[in-house]
């Protein structure tokens, strides 16, 4: 084991030797005191386990939002350092690998030192290197040669950096990794420009109906990396910014949340919106906060939903605002009718909108029409992507509160130190950085109206009490307020996680549960759903609804067919609206049309490692090609050959038992029996 003076030296001397300035000292010490604390040894080989096929899988999908963005900008930052013989990796929050790409000549030595996805690259098993050390440290680190922990990855010369969501969580650490001897000292710089990309994109897409409000002290620097982003509500509240904009503004971005757009440029938000109400507009010149005068471009959005759904099952938006009513007077009835947000008399139902032919969701809404307007909470259960929110609106909008507030609240996107002043509002002077005025908090919000809980399993358990007591009594109390405010509120909540599982190991309130279970309901995976070609239409219908209608192809049409889609809805409504700007000239989406990250997936979907499990050997050889009917265009239907090939073979091992094929493939039984005519005759009943 070495000692601290040993690791300084070592420190030291790559920092000499290596030809660059060392990441800092403190850092890479704290880092192999971490590492010596954590059991490593830095004789150790690598680890090279990794992940399961189907544990791979759930990471992918639970790193969906990330990887959607951090794709092209690892193709693009691939396309800046290829032929140098190094691999760019995207790595979770965890550490765990989920996407690499690098040069062939660089694979060999890739998989030596276990630089391929599911593997762990935290401290904790890897011991100092760049991707644990910097989502360790939250910061950009290269390690260099010698300032490697473990000898075995002494070779390696790494740059990553850490990438955070808009409201400041870590997401996960992009890192390119090649021969410390071919290193080059820019390659951190141009790590850090991808992920500021990455984090710009996530900010501008996060909330699409925002102000979004570009500046920068020298106007030629808008439009560019350099340029500040911020996201202000159309009343002025701040929402987020990326770190230019708070290297600009001086705060911290939890210190900018306690601001409005005012505060930071001591205008109202009514004139910025006459400044660039009319785009496009010039530039303008605003004094911030510190009496820097800055140059601004902003966009203003006065329509859309604040996070963009998948599909709209109504013609109105939800919406958030402030109880249009005294706390204390209740929320006045509303005949038995559908109304829209404006309270206008609505025709169609909200949840019928969401009906599109498969039997369980079909029950679903019918057992939801049968409580509505009864009080009764409801709980709505699926995994992440699969329309949780859409339903949630639905059940608001076919109410009698539906023009009243719907205020959604995703407990796993605020952090645990803001989600109570977030939840329950806060009085003025409540803490350092408090609002003036205060804030009501979403339970208030929502008077009226409903209170949707997304993520509820994801409620740090300090807070679970409490949220139990307000639903109790229907009183709330903000923090650094001694009195209580009366609250009519109904609430849905939603949650990817086994609550059941959770109470047995103490990580959620009983008593809360039964509180919000009075109507429970499972929303199907898209995997296990009927109607995937309906869903694809609704989709397209309402992504051609500014431009000109789009089809698919009955060859793409059966690739989505055969995907899992571990993004469920979401994934499939981000693919469907990039292929239709690709297909726009055409008319009709195509397989050069999709992404090449889904074409990836589906050729990696069905493959003999997802078969790993499978304790029973092969009695029976693969099935040649000649096997399986010849397909009716060679050139589009290659990679559905090898999805069948395997099948069949994963079939024959399992004696044709769809249960066990399907879960080793890691694919629903309705996939199975949507290909049984492609099959060999007899291979399953």
């Amino acid at each position: 084991m070495q000692t601290k003076q040993e690791s300084a030296m070592q420190i030291s001397s790559a920092a000499n030797t290596g030809a660059i300035p060392p990441p800092g000292e403190d850092s890479l010490l704290k880092a192999h005191e971490r590492s010596q604390a954590f059991g490593v040894a830095a004789t150790d080989d690598p680890d090279f386990s990794s992940l399961t096929h189907t544990q791979l899988r759930h990471a992918l999908d639970e790193n969906r939002l990330l990887l959607d963005h951090a794709l092209p900008a690892m193709q693009t930052l691939y396309g800046q350092i290829a032929n140098t013989g190094n691999v760019v990796v995207l790595s979770s929050a965890q550490g765990v690998l989920l996407r690499t790409l690098g040069d062939a000549d660089f694979e060999e030595k890739a998989s030596k030192v276990a630089l391929l996805p599911g593997v762990d690259w935290s401290e904790r098993t890897k011991g100092t290197n760049a991707v644990g050390t910097a989502l360790s440290e939250q910061q950009p680190v290269t390690v260099h040669g010698k300032q490697h922990y473990l000898t075995a990855n002494k070779i390696l010369a790494c740059s990553c950096a850490p990438i955070f969501d808009p409201e400041g969580g870590l997401l996960g650490a992009l890192d390119v990794t090649g021969d410390y001897r071919s290193h080059h000292p820019h390659t951190l710089a141009l790590v850090r420009m991808s992920v500021q990309m990455m984090e710009n994109r996530m900010l501008e897409n996060n909330f699409p109906k925002a102000i979004q409000l570009r500046f920068h002290a020298g106007a030629e620097f808008l439009g560019t990396l350099a340029e500040g982003l911020v996201a202000f509500t159309r009343d002025g509240r701040f929402l987020s910014a990326n770190r230019c904009a708070q290297f600009q503004l001086g705060m911290s971005l939890n210190a900018l949340k306690a601001h409005t757009f005012s505060s930071l440029f001591d205008l109202p938000i009514s004139a910025l919106v006459e400044l660039f109400g009319n785009a496009p507009a010039a530039p303008k010149q605003l004094c911030m906060h510190n009496g820097v005068n800055v140059w601004c471009q902003a966009d203003i959005r006065p329509t859309g939903p604040w996070i963009a759904p998948l599909f709209s099952a109504t013609q109105e938006s939800s919406t958030t605002g402030a109880p249009s009513q005294p706390l204390t007077a209740p929320a006045p009835e509303e005949p038995a009718m559908t109304r829209s947000r404006n309270g206008a008399r609505r025709s169609t139902s909200a949840l019928d909108g969401l009906d599109t032919g498969d039997k369980q969701i079909h029950a679903v809404i019918q057992k939801l029409r049968k409580v509505a307007n009864h009080d009764i909470p409801v709980l709505i259960l699926g995994e992440t992507g699969t329309g949780k929110d859409l339903m949630a609106r639905a059940i608001h909008d076919d109410s009698q509160r539906a023009n009243k507030p719907f205020v959604p609240v995703n407990c796993a996107s605020i952090p645990d130190t803001l989600i109570e002043a977030e939840l329950f509002g806060y009085e003025e002077g409540a803490f350092t950085g408090a609002r003036k005025k205060g804030s009501p908090g979403k339970i208030l919000q929502a008077h009226g109206g409903t209170l949707f809980l997304d993520e509820i399993g994801d409620m740090p358990p300090h807070l679970q009490a409490r949220l139990l007591r307000v639903l109790q009594e229907r009183r709330v109390s903000p923090l650094g307020s001694a009195s209580e405010l009366n609250v009519d509120i109904y609430v849905v909540s939603a949650t990817h996680k086994n609550l059941k599982e959770m109470i047995a190991r103490g990580q959620f309130r009983e008593d809360l549960y039964y509180r919000l279970n009075g109507m429970v309901v499972q929303l199907p995976a898209l995997r296990d759903r009927s109607d995937f070609e309906s869903l694809v239409q609704k989709i397209l219908q309402s992504l051609s609804k500014t431009g000109p209608a789009v089809a698919v192809s009955r060859n793409v049409m059966a690739l989505l067919r055969c995907h899992h889609w571990p993004g469920n809805l979401r994934q499939l409504h981000n693919l469907l609206r990039t292929a239709v700007v690709m297909a726009s000239d055409e008319g009709c989406i195509e397989r050069e049309h999709l992404p090449d990250d889904f074409l990836m997936e589906v050729s990696g979907a069905v493959t003999p490692a997802a078969a790993a499990d499978v304790d029973t050997p092969d009695p029976h050889p693969a099935a040649a090609p000649s096997a399986l009917p010849p397909p009716p265009d060679t050139e589009n239907q290659r990679l559905q050959d090898v999805t069948l090939q395997t099948m069949v073979q994963i079939l024959r091992q399992h004696k044709g038992n769809i249960s066990a094929a399907a879960k080793a493939l890691g694919v629903s039984r309705n996939t199975i029996y949507r290909k049984k005519h492609l099959l060999p005759q007899g291979l399953i009943d």
